[in-house]
């Protein structure tokens, strides 16, 4: 592996990781609309009609001409009723007014709309109050013109934009294919939970870490069985899933010792993109290529497995099904001073508050340990230090991932 790119800047490495996905961007397919939720859209939507299409009532109540209104208050003469629904066509004449439902089209002629509780109606006439003119109308296009770009392709159909494509008659879209993904945790002093503990075993806690943060980024990972400390059974089970699968994500067996097997099954039957990485936890942290699926070898300690995938793991999902849309991050103001004397990027876990000031606080656990799974567990955010010794009193602000 002497050609690989080793010990790379956090920044660089991410660069790197970005355009190779961006070369393997997978294909779109065309989903259902009630499919789409979550999805990455993968075409540009343009208005083919306006929204509203018509002139309705934003009110239930009753519609005129503004011209017809005399004085504090005007007697109309009832001509009709206009419902939401199929317009009736009927147009009311001068000196008359039709009763209207909220979302109804407003009746030929008219162009304001007085509420139902300010008027009074006495023997077939309606007392109008005085009432501006195209009150509570709902103009045609006031919304979205015909033409106007609403979604780009890259962004991520949340419910409301899902909403959007559904209030232009669309009941499809083209959105990008979900990777498959293979997971995988290595190790001989791997257990499943339930089991017994011989000494020296600890229980497999990285397998359903990974699970979940995949699932909550709306993947449906397999699970494989846990690779053992033997290189000729890691190579035949990643070199299996890279045929079937886009994405092969482990844990495990990708630092430099004796029983680290994946940097070398990786160099010998795939391709490696770059291995370490200048963060801290998480630096062992390796990228390749085997067959058709990429592998992202992410280290053993489950601190630097949730720190690896929320970084290098996105970014590597949200480039293979073509994401402009990019992570929320935050900014916080620190709870307490924080120092770091280490020159590579730190990713320690937090407690994010928000403040009797409106201001969101941060608190870092006192805990750095990439094996302390504890302190993981009661975080709800990383905090990012950046490269280089860093001294910052409270009150500073630095940028925090949610978790």
């Amino acid at each position: 592996m002497t050609d690989v790119p080793t010990g790379l800047l956090f920044d660089d490495a991410m660069t790197l990781l970005q355009g190779i996905a961006a070369q393997h961007r997978l294909e779109a397919e065309t989903l259902a609309l009630g499919r789409c939720h979550g999805r990455v859209l993968a075409q540009d939507i343009d208005a083919s009609l306006a929204l509203p299409p018509f002139d309705n009532s934003a009110m239930d109540g009753f519609a005129f001409r503004h011209a017809d209104l005399a004085g504090t208050e005007t007697q109309l003469r009832l001509a009709g009723e206009q419902f939401a629904g199929p317009a009736n066509d009927v147009a009311p004449g001068p000196g008359e007014c039709m009763r209207i439902t909220t979302g109804a089209p407003m009746p030929p002629g008219t162009d304001t709309v007085a509420i139902k509780e300010n008027c009074r109606v006495e023997n077939g006439v309606v007392v109008v109050p005085d009432t501006r003119a195209a009150a509570n109308v709902r103009h045609a296009g006031e919304d979205v013109r015909v033409g106007d770009r609403v979604l780009q392709a890259g962004t991520v159909l949340t419910a409301t934009r899902v909403s959007l494509a559904a209030s232009l008659g669309l009941a499809s879209l083209r959105v990008a294919r979900k990777p498959t993904v293979a997971v995988f945790t290595t190790g001989d002093e791997l257990v499943e939970p339930g089991m017994a503990l011989a000494p020296g075993q600890i229980y497999d806690s990285n397998r359903e870490l990974l699970m979940g943060l995949l699932r909550a980024d709306g993947l449906e990972p397999t699970a494989w069985p846990r690779l053992p400390d033997d290189p000729k059974q890691v190579e035949i089970a990643l070199r299996d899933a890279g045929c079937a699968f886009d994405l092969i994500v482990t844990a495990g067996g990708v630092s430099a010792g004796e029983k680290d097997h994946l940097p070398g099954v990786l160099a010998q039957f795939g391709s490696t993109h770059f291995w370490k990485v200048k963060m801290k936890p998480g630096m062992p942290l390796l990228f390749g290529t085997l067959d058709q699926a990429r592998v992202l070898a992410l280290p053993g300690n489950p601190v630097s497995v949730l720190a690896t995938y929320l970084t290098f793991g996105r970014a590597l999902i949200d480039g293979l099904q073509g994401r402009s849309e990019p992570r929320p991050t935050w900014r916080a103001q620190l709870a307490a001073p924080l120092e770091k004397a280490h020159p590579r990027r730190e990713f320690l876990r937090g407690r994010l508050f928000g403040g009797s000031n409106g201001v969101l606080h941060v608190e870092a656990d006192a805990a750095t340990g990439s094996h302390r799974l504890r302190a993981a567990a009661e975080a709800n955010a990383l905090v990012v230090v950046p490269e280089g010794p860093q001294r910052y009193a409270a009150g500073e602000v630095v940028e925090v991932i949610p978790l």
